[in-house]
């Protein structure tokens, strides 16, 4: 078994990391850390092509995202990181699923900046949260669109103080369908890159 397939296995069954055990943790990490031994992109930022696009979340450590899943009557749907690289942007966009016709979405638009050959700096800018049927929302792509086209979405769009919001991100793994990162809170992010990104 390839060590990309261990690593999906271990991830199987932990709903992004929602379900995952301590034991599952530890299972996963070490399966992270044998995959980056093998890491085909050592210098992801000279791969455009492969950075470009929208990936979705399998697996993160992150509770600030996990944490989405807590609210009563809601439930974490897709998450997406969605990478820009000729504006060097990427959004971040959480589905929030809820009872009919209250589905929601929450969103986060940063800049990124390479600062050596894996790790970039990330401020975040702006936070988008609302019901997706008032943005019109149909997928990430289109919704992308809308925010690059300059719509403002009610009832809550603003602006974030970078110095409140930044951070850093390493990629630690990247080939043509799997992205690793490891971020500056000490989480692990693991994610897909879905076809027909655009």
């Amino acid at each position: 078994m390839s060590k990309k397939a261990e690593l999906l296995e271990a991830i199987a069954g932990t709903n992004r990391g929602l379900l995952a055990t301590e034991i599952d943790n530890v299972r996963v990490l070490s399966a992270i850390q044998q995959l980056e031994d093998y890491n085909p992109t050592p210098k992801p930022f000279e791969a455009k092509e492969l950075l470009e696009g929208n990936w979705r979340l399998l697996y993160t450590t992150s509770k600030g995202i996990l944490g989405l899943d807590r609210f009563p009557l809601f439930k974490l749907g897709q998450i997406y990181q969605c990478i820009r690289t000729a504006e060097a942007t990427l959004y971040n966009i959480a589905e929030v699923i809820g009872l009919p016709f209250l589905e929601g979405i929450v969103s986060v638009v940063a800049k990124f900046e390479p600062v050596s050959e894996s790790r970039v700096n990330v401020k975040f800018e702006r936070s988008i949260i609302g019901l997706q049927r008032f943005f019109a929302y149909q997928s990430p792509s289109q919704f992308i669109q809308q925010i690059e086209a300059g719509k403002k979405f009610f009832p809550l769009d603003f602006g974030i103080d970078s110095r409140d919001r930044q951070g850093w991100l390493d990629i630690t793994y990247l080939d043509e369908d799997m992205r690793v990162g490891r971020g500056n809170e000490g989480n692990v992010f693991v994610l897909t890159k879905e076809k027909n990104s655009f």
